[in-house]
């Protein structure tokens, strides 16, 4: 079949060719192995983003790299192909070049050949995953905000200190596996918060006794946990002599905004599930409780006008029958790591079978893109299930 008529010699060619169109092709004066170049086919729905550099590639020297948008983040999967792809450069990188060879000796019309400069074996594709966060805890855990900087704070005023363990959010981006959005988010459950322009974790100690004052000030003055003004709040906990950042951070992590629907809303409501879990979690600190002692110690200390309920503790604490006997212990899914993989090689390590209902809290946060709630189980479990009348039991696969 004749060729079309054009005057490119490159990529522009090519791109202009009609359906059952061919064209010769022609030896770059470059053409070779370039392993520098790479070929990656992209969804439609990426492409913008390529095209308009809003992607980051993520990943240290020992990790697999990943691709990242604002919002998602993607594995760069190999793929190979058993037909040739050609790489044709565009027509404007022949001006200092010098004519290509065409790949056929008989064809004279050089000007409308498209000149090869790579033949790949293969492509590179981006598959959505899930932001690889587990290291984030990890590099926050190294130097949580404690007490004594406070009183560090003070002594040195203006004075530089000791930053090991310490990250800023360029530090983070270039050390997680995630994109900004997911990256944000992850700093919210973790209840982190940008002092000194680092990012922390405050020791729970720390914000047990933050949290103590709060209530024990919300009693003497007659404050409402449904309506808390902000300033009065915030003044209270720095006259006691916290830092006026951490004192917000308080009313952040153990509460939420009311709104009030005119303008921005200085009033907050604490909320009785974190308050409640707070000091369930500071009693089992030291290890496992009997159910009974458990339960009588923690309605004690859970603040007066919040009703504590086993049901909040979903996903904080594991039981168990020893003897007639139930213990209960901490058991936190915020602790368990992201990787499907992982998450249920420990859970399996604590209980070689689990009923669905116990099951569901610790892997509901789970988020494989591709892949259902249904579908994570199938891949990671064995389900039993002698007679239809009996509950599923889900073991290791």
């Amino acid at each position: 079949m004749e060729p079309p008529s054009s005057d490119c010699r490159g990529a522009e060619a090519v791109l202009n060719l009609q359906p059952s169109s061919s064209i010769p092709i022609t030896y770059h004066p470059l053409f070779g192995p370039h392993n520098d170049l790479i070929l990656l086919e992209l969804d439609e729905k990426l492409l913008p983003d390529i095209l308009h550099q809003r992607v980051t590639v993520r990943g240290q020297p020992d990790e697999d790299a990943v691709i990242c948008t604002e919002s998602k983040t993607y594995a760069i999967k190999s793929v190979g192909t058993s037909n040739s792809v050609f790489l044709i450069p565009p027509s404007c990188q022949f001006n200092s070049f010098e004519e290509p060879k065409c790949f056929n000796e008989n064809y004279h019309d050089r000007q409308s050949a498209a000149s090869v400069l790579k033949i790949a074996p293969g492509t590179m594709e981006l598959v959505e995953i899930a932001p690889r966060l587990d290291k984030l805890r990890l590099l926050l855990s190294e130097n949580p905000y404690k007490t004594e900087e406070d009183t560090e704070m003070e002594e040195l005023g203006g004075m530089e200190r000791e930053n090991v363990g310490l990250y800023r959010w360029e530090d983070l981006i270039e050390k997680i596996q995630a994109s900004n959005e997911e990256l944000r988010n992850a700093l919210e459950a973790l209840s982190a918060v940008e002092i000194d322009g680092y990012w922390r974790i405050v020791d729970e100690r720390y914000m047990d006794t933050m949290l103590r004052i709060l209530l024990h000030n919300a009693v003497l003055n007659d404050w409402s946990f449904a309506s808390l003004n902000q300033d009065e709040v915030v003044n209270v906990l720095v006259s006691d002599g916290f830092p006026r950042k951490l004192a917000n951070h308080c009313l952040h992590a153990f509460g939420s905004k009311v709104d009030k629907g005119v303008g921005t809303s200085n009033t907050w409501k604490l909320d009785e599930r974190k308050v409640c879990v707070h000091f369930a979690i500071e009693i089992l600190r030291d290890g496992k409780r009997k159910m009974e002692s458990f339960m009588e110690e923690w309605m004690r200390k859970s603040p007066e006008g919040m009703q504590a309920s086993f049901d909040m503790l979903e996903g904080e604490v594991l039981t168990e029958k020893i003897g007639i006997e139930t213990w209960i212990r901490a058991f936190r899914v915020s602790s368990l790591p992201g990787n499907p993989a992982e998450r249920f090689s420990i859970l399996f390590k604590e209980r070689p079978k689990w009923e669905l209902k116990d099951l569901q809290p610790f892997i509901r946060d789970l988020n494989v893109p591709g892949l259902s709630a249904e579908g994570l189980l199938l891949k990671y479990t064995r389900r039993l299930q002698p007679t239809m009348d009996t509950e599923p039991v889900f073991s290791s696969r």
